[in-house]
């Protein structure tokens, strides 16, 4: 298992939370399917997609990133680990344009229960996208530091978290797009 303990306890405590959250999702979506339909339909899937799109590419960025430490190519590394924290920048524009589209068409989340869901879900993943770019600043920084290179195990973990943080989009897009 790549990283530390304590991170896998964090990664695994959070996947967790976030599964309470969906469950609680589906639960309150089966209690009023034509609303959550009729609202889904307001979604902007082309957002949706491309922001998948970003997380993935990211994800392999970093795995790349990872590749790049395991073998002392630091420079490499700083590389990926700037091309992920830009998928990361993009992820949070692609955010930003389809909150500001969905509150200038006046839907907030006090509109119906979906929306409020919505809100709440996507806004506590961007908070996790938010730390993992802090995280992927300071990997990057680490890498461009010849005095400071961080530990294989370092690089693990956080990559361990940034990949949690897309697994948790790959379950939240369809969830709330298309399903």
């Amino acid at each position: 298992m790549p990283g530390e303990v304590g991170v896998w306890v964090l990664v695994l405590g959070e996947m967790s939370m976030f599964g309470v959250f969906f469950a609680i999702f589906m639960d309150a979506r089966a209690g009023d399917r034509e609303l959550f339909a009729r609202s889904q339909q307001h979604l902007n899937i082309t957002i949706g997609l491309v922001n998948t799109i970003i997380l993935l590419a990211s994800s392999l960025f970093v795995v790349q990133a990872v590749q790049a430490v395991r073998a002392s190519g630091f420079g490499r590394a700083s590389k990926f680990f700037t091309l992920g924290l830009l998928c990361g920048l993009g992820f949070m524009g692609g955010k930003v344009l389809e909150y500001s589209e969905k509150l200038h068409a006046g839907i907030s989340p006090a509109t119906d229960a979906f929306y409020m869901y919505y809100y709440v879900l996507t806004g506590i993943h961007a908070l996790h996208v938010a730390v993992g770019m802090c995280v992927l600043a300071f990997l990057r920084k680490m890498t461009r530091n010849p005095a400071r290179h961080p530990k294989t195990t370092t690089v693990e973990a956080c990559a361990s978290y940034w990949h949690m943080v897309d697994i948790l989009w790959i379950v939240l897009f369809p969830l709330l797009y298309l399903i």
